[in-house]
């Protein structure tokens, strides 16, 4: 994984696990790999995995169990709203760069519009 150097890395682990859930890679209930697992696949420092898990874990997007290990919620309707919720951080993005750059709201809808009926 590429980290960006603007965003702290704890941040962009939870993002790709925010990710995984949403798309379904990973799913209710799913085990997620150990913290020394996935430093040794992302080359981090465990410590930060560590904080990524603790604070998805803060957001109930997953549970700890002693001994067994961290764990995908099983809340569908916490699933949902995540997915919305980083659609609507995405759209946002979007369009405040979109009228950064000039384009005026109909013409943003005008390039989404071609772009869905493109099919690309």
């Amino acid at each position: 994984m590429n980290f960006d150097s603007n965003l702290p890395i704890y941040i962009q682990i939870m993002d790709l696990i925010k990710r995984q859930v949403i798309t379904g890679d990973l799913k209710e209930g799913d085990k997620l790999p150990s913290v020394r697992e996935i430093a040794t696949q992302l080359k981090v420092n465990p410590n930060t995995i560590q904080r990524s898990y603790q604070e998805l874990e803060r957001e109930n997007l997953v549970y700890t169990q002693r001994g067994m290990g961290t764990f995908v919620t099983e809340d569908k309707q916490l699933v949902k709203e995540l997915k919305v919720n980083i659609a609507k951080n995405i759209i946002n993005n979007f369009l405040d760069d979109m009228k950064a750059i000039g384009y005026s709201p109909h013409e943003i809808l005008d390039l989404i519009s071609n772009r869905v009926r493109e099919g690309k």
